[in-house]
């Protein structure tokens, strides 16, 4: 069976994944997930990425990241834009969530990005989803 939302799909495996305190996950590749685990790591969310060649499709291996007792780097996810509600803002709307402590991730016209370069580059998109 198809997954009709495989940003969703991403968020829910990271989520479980977290809440099961385990070391990585791996997800179906796609240049999307591809691109927004490597944001997540750039923001210092998780701990690395890996792309996996296997098979026609391929695989994207997340090592997560938790504190010195265990506590989750990512303590929430959430998807904002879906497939049947889209959620554009411009270069002026882009929230800031939880005082600019969130991380937002955007679809625009320079790729997905996160909130602070989209900022920087003056550029509005769709909202994916916030981390934080």
């Amino acid at each position: 069976m198809p997954i009709t939302d495989p940003i969703a799909d991403l968020l829910l495996r990271v989520r479980n994944a977290l809440t099961a305190h385990k070391e990585l996950v791996e997800i179906p590749l796609n240049s999307s997930k591809k691109r927004i685990a490597e944001i997540l790591k750039q923001e210092g969310f998780i701990k690395d990425v890996q792309v996996i060649k296997e098979g026609v499709q391929g695989k994207l291996r997340i090592f997560l990241k938790y504190g010195p007792h265990r506590q989750k780097a990512i303590t929430g996810l959430k998807r904002v834009s879906k497939p049947g509600l889209r959620v554009y803002v411009t270069k002026d709307e882009i929230p800031k969530i939880f005082g600019g402590l969130a991380l937002l991730i955007l679809s625009t016209n320079k790729g997905i990005i996160s909130d602070k370069r989209a900022r920087e580059l003056k550029v509005g998109g769709e909202i994916m989803c916030y981390v934080w």
